[in-house]
């Protein structure tokens, strides 16, 4: 069987959770399949790996617009394949494409909803009209759909009832805990300014109103002011939060020491090193269909506050591997009450800093959780056998 995998991101270029799905899937099912994958941007070495930059006549146009020239690209290159497997609304429309062109069986796994992140309008102008309407239009043909999470099933049946629930199948996503363990090296601390001999609360993500990076930052205010505050963030979605964000570092550093801000993207080991010696890894998102970056900080034995929020739950386990902060969501998808949200952030960041123990205990508990229910060969198991289902059900009905 030949897979084409379709996917914006893809090493070197990874910044996001899909981006890291992709990679480690594709490594995974290159045991199991003929694997082929099409991604956005500058050739690349690996074998098997077509990139795809955006046609010279769009350089100049809209953002979404750009992307859907790829889109068209890629599916001119996915002639011969066995079934097509699409990751986000970036890739869709290729998918989608290639099923019309071809009679490909096309599989979405979704990480993401446009209808459930209207802050992209903010991002993409006109754009997110026709993100969204890529997104909706590849989700209703699809063959099958993968939610990585339950929470991501609901919201897939409540975003596009027009889809059936049978063809919605959750796989998670995975992590690899050989790569991310425990790593007691302090060489990365002290390149960025953070004192190994002081406790610190982490964030890693990119600067979006997703990532809940800016409630951070208002409960940062109350946090214990023995604790620094490390943020890995950058790739801003828009100049507007970009701008925010940095008022607000810039405020909060004014007020206490300690805030360390790395804009940069750091290589994984760095990043490693940084989320084992945390004594707090917190995740704000406002919208998170699984979270990877939440099993990334457990399986390197970090205990994590979480939002509980679309897929969190299922990973971050209440009182055992972590502390999931409740949020009610007004119709933009911000918290109906930021300064409560924030507050309660700061709360559950605040009783792990006084208990390092139980701190302690709970990354214990989060590295063994993953490492017994979040393996990639294991998910990429259960992607190959619905494959298989998928491409049979279309010989039969040929």
């Amino acid at each position: 069987m030949r897979v084409d995998l379709l996917s914006r991101e893809y090493p070197p270029d990874v910044y996001g959770g899909a981006g890291v799905h992709v990679e480690y899937l594709a490594r995974e099912l290159r045991e199991l399949a003929d694997v082929r994958v099409r991604c956005f941007g500058e050739p690349r070495q690996e074998p098997g790996v077509t990139a795809y930059p955006v046609p010279g006549g769009l350089s100049e146009a809209n953002a979404a617009l750009q992307v859907l020239g790829v889109d068209l690209e890629m599916a001119a290159g996915c002639q011969g394949a066995s079934l097509v497997h699409s990751h986000t609304w970036y890739a869709n429309f290729a998918g989608h494409v290639a099923k019309m062109l071809y009679g490909t069986p096309h599989v979405v796994t979704t990480h993401s909803l446009e209808p459930l992140r209207p802050w992209k309008a903010e991002q993409l102008g006109g754009g997110y009209t026709l993100s969204s309407w890529a997104e909706r239009t590849a989700l209703a043909a699809a063959d099958a759909i993968i939610a990585v999470s339950e929470g991501m099933r609901r919201d897939v049946l409540s975003a596009y009832p027009e889809i059936a629930p049978d063809r919605v199948t959750v796989i998670h996503n995975g992590i690899d805990t050989e790569e991310y363990a425990p790593s007691h090296g302090t060489e990365a601390l002290l390149r960025h300014g953070i004192d190994p001999a002081r406790p610190y609360v982490v964030f890693v993500g990119r600067i979006t109103r997703q990532k809940g990076l800016v409630h951070l930052l208002h409960a940062a205010r109350s946090f214990d002011p023995g604790a620094q505050l490390v943020l890995c963030a950058g790739a801003p979605d828009t100049p507007e939060i970009a701008a925010e964000v940095t008022g607000l570092v810039e405020g909060l550093s004014a007020a206490r020491d300690g805030v360390v801000w790395i804009r940069e993207m750091l290589p994984r080991p760095e990043v490693i090193q940084i989320l084992t010696h945390a004594a707090v890894f917190v995740c704000p998102s406002v919208y998170e269909p699984m979270g990877i970056v939440n099993l990334e900080a457990m399986a390197c034995e970090t205990a994590v506050v979480a939002t509980a929020t679309g897929g969190i739950p299922e990973v971050v386990a209440d009182g055992s591997t972590g502390l999931l902060v409740p949020i009610e969501q007004g119709p933009d998808g911000e918290p109906h009450d930021p300064d409560m949200f924030a507050a309660a952030i700061a709360e559950r960041v605040n009783g792990l800093l006084r208990d390092p123990e139980l701190a302690a205990t709970m990354g214990k508990a989060g590295r063994r959780r993953a490492v017994e229910h979040f393996s990639w060969r294991a998910i990429a198991e259960q992607t190959l056998k619905l494959y298989t289902r998928v491409t049979d059900a279309g010989a039969r009905s040929s």
